[in-house]
C-alpha cells in the first residue's frame, strides 16, 4: 500500500507531517513521492487566512482527479482546515473520505486503515482534542538533513483579533526543556548544523510549565549539551523581548543575530484594535532597543495593512515607521476577513483593492531598503551553510546567517575545492542582484566547532 503526503502551510505544519510521515512508514506503508502512484493521498492542510484555505482547497481537488484518472483510493484531510471546517469538507467534498483536525495527528495510522479496508467507508474523527494532542514525536525530516525545525510550543494566547490560530490549534503549551534538548541531540546526530525554533509565539515558552519566560535557559541548554553550530528564532513578539533574552541572542556565539518579530503595525489606533500587546511606543522601544543592545542584528517582521478602521494617516504612520527602522526582511498582507474572529464584524472594513494597493506601496519601500542593504554586503566576507550546488549558474548556493530558510535571500558562490551540503564556509561578496548576494568561496569557517 503506497502512501502519498502534501504538507502546506508554516514550518510548524511541516512538522506535523513529518511526525505523520513516520507514523505511516512505521506502520509499514509504504511512501512515495509521486502522487499518481499513490492508493493514499494525506493532505496536511493550512487555513490561517483566506488564500492559505484557496490552496487547501484547490490541492484537494487536484488530487480528486486521480481517483478518476489513476490509482488513488482515498484522501485524507488533516491540519488546520480539517480542524476549521470538518463539517464542511464532507459536505463540499465528496471526494474526501477522512478528516483530522489538529488534535487527530498521532491517529493517522488508525485513518489510512479505516479508509482501505475492504468496506471502507468515511472515517471522520478528529479523535483528540487538540489541547491535548501530544506535542512532539519521532518524525522524518521532509528538510534537507543539514537544517531542521523544532516546535518548543503549540497554540497560542495572544487573541489577536484578526487571528484564527487560537480556535484551531488551542491554548499555548510549551515543552519540557529535557524533551527538546533530547530532540536537538538526535537532529544533531542526522547532521542538522542549523536548528530553527518555531511556535506561535517563542518568547511565550516556558509561561506555563516555569511560570516565567524561559527561551533564553532553553537555548543556554541546547548550547550546552549539543554541538549545533546556529540556533534561530523564528516569531519572537516586542512585549516579550525580555533584557535576559536579548543578552542571550547578543552573547551566545552560536544564536544567530537575527530574530523574526511580526510587528503588525506601528499606530497605536490599529494595534489596539488589533488586541496587540504593548502598544506604538512598546514597538518602537524594542526595535530600537534591539539594534542597540545587538551589534548587527538582523531583524524580519510582518505588517498587516487594510486592518477594518485604518485610516490614511495610520498608513502613512506605517510607511515613516518602515523607512526609520530599515528592516533586513518584511512582508506585508492585506488584511484577510476571518469568520468566527472579532475582527470579522469590526465596522469600517476597508476595500480590497485599496488593502492591496496599500501592500504594494510597502513592499516596494522594502525592496529599496533591501537593496541598500544588501549593497553593504560587497566586499565582506560572511558565514555561509551551503545547501546544495546549481548546474545551471555553474555555483553553489546557500544562506547566511542573515537569512532564513525558504522565506529569505540565498548566496550564491564560486569554490576551486568541491564543498559538501551543510558545510559552514566563508564567502566574499562581490555583487548583488535583487535579493540575494553572488561571491567566492574563501575558508571554512570556525563555526563548525562548539563554541561554548
Amino acid at each position: 500500500m503506497k502512501v502519498g503526503f502534501v504538507s502546506l502551510g508554516c514550518p510548524k505544519n511541516q512538522m506535523d507531517t513529518e511526525v505523520m510521515l513516520h507514523e505511516v512508514l512505521d506502520a509499514g506503508y509504504e511512501i512515495t513521492p509521486d502522487e499518481t502512484q499513490a492508493d493514499v493521498v494525506i493532505i496536511n492542510t493550512c487555513a490561517f487566512i483566506e488564500s492559505a484555505k484557496r490552496e487547501s482547497i484547490d490541492n484537494i481537488l487536484d488530487i480528486a482527479w486521480l481517483k478518476e484518472h489513476k490509482s488513488l483510493k482515498a484522501i485524507i484531510v488533516t491540519g488546520c482546515l480539517a480542524e476549521r471546517y470538518r463539517d464542511e469538507i464532507f459536505k463540499e467534498m465528496p471526494e474526501v473520505d477522512a478528516v483530522l483536525g489538529v488534535g487527530g495527528i498521532h491517529h493517522i495510522v488508525d485513518a489510512v486503515k479505516a479508509v482501505t479496508a475492504p468496506k471502507g467507508k468515511k472515517a471522520y474523527s478528529c479523535y483528540d482534542p487538540k489541547e491535548t494532542v501530544a506535542l512532539g514525536g519521532e518524525r522524518i525530516l521532509t528538510t534537507p538533513e543539514f537544517a531542521a525545525y523544532m516546535k518548543i510550543a503549540e497554540g497560542c494566547d495572544n487573541r489577536c483579533t484578526y487571528c484564527a490560530i487560537p480556535y484551531i490549534r488551542g491554548p499555548f503549551r510549551s515543552r519540557p526543556i529535557e524533551d527538546l534538548v533530547e530532540e536537538a541531540r538526535q537532529l544533531e546526530a542526522l547532521g542538522v548544523k542549523e536548528l530553527t525554533l518555531v511556535a506561535q509565539d517563542v518568547t511565550r515558552y516556558g509561561k506555563d510549565l516555569y511560570r516565567h519566560y524561559a527561551l533564553d535557559e532553553l537555548l543556554r541548554a541546547l548550547s550546552d549539551q549539543t554541538n549545533i553550530p546556529w540556533f534561530r528564532l523564528l516569531y519572537c513578539y516586542p512585549d516579550k523581548m525580555t533584557d535576559s533574552l536579548i543578552a542571550e541572542i547578543r552573547d551566545n556565539p552560536r544564536v544567530l543575530k537575527y530574530v523574526d518579530i511580526p510587528l503588525q503595525h506601528v499606530s497605536e489606533h490599529v494595534l489596539k484594535a488589533m488586541n496587540r500587546h504593548g502598544g506604538s511606543e512598546l514597538v518602537r522601544a524594542t526595535v530600537k532597543k534591539l539594534r542597540q543592545e545587538i551589534p548587527g542584528i538582523v531583524l524580519r517582521t510582518t505588517f498587516l495593512v487594510g486592518f477594518p478602521g485604518e485610516t490614511e494617516e495610520d498608513f502613512e504612520e506605517l510607511c515613516e515607521f518602515v523607512k526609520e527602522s530599515r528592516f533586513e526582511h518584511m512582508g506585508v498582507f492585506p488584511y484577510s476577513r476571518e469568520e468566527g474572529t472579532p475582527a470579522y464584524d469590526y465596522p469600517d472594513q476597508i476595500d480590497e483593492q485599496v488593502k492591496q494597493d496599500r501592500a504594494d506601496i510597502l513592499m516596494r519601500e522594502q525592496l529599496r531598503i533591501n537593496e541598500e542593504i544588501n549593497q553593504t554586503y560587497i566586499g565582506k566576507t560572511i558565514d555561509v551553510l551551503c545547501e546544495d550546488y546549481d548546474p545551471v549558474s555553474e555555483s553553489y548556493f546557500g544562506r547566511s546567517a542573515a537569512d532564513a530558510p525558504e522565506i529569505d535571500g540565498k548566496v550564491y558562490f564560486n569554490s576551486e575545492k568541491k564543498v559538501p551540503q551543510g558545510t559552514i564556509l566563508q564567502v566574499k561578496i562581490r555583487r548583488v542582484v535583487d535579493y540575494d548576494l553572488y561571491g567566492f568561496a574563501v575558508a571554512k569557517s570556525v563555526k563548525e566547532e562548539k563554541t561554548k
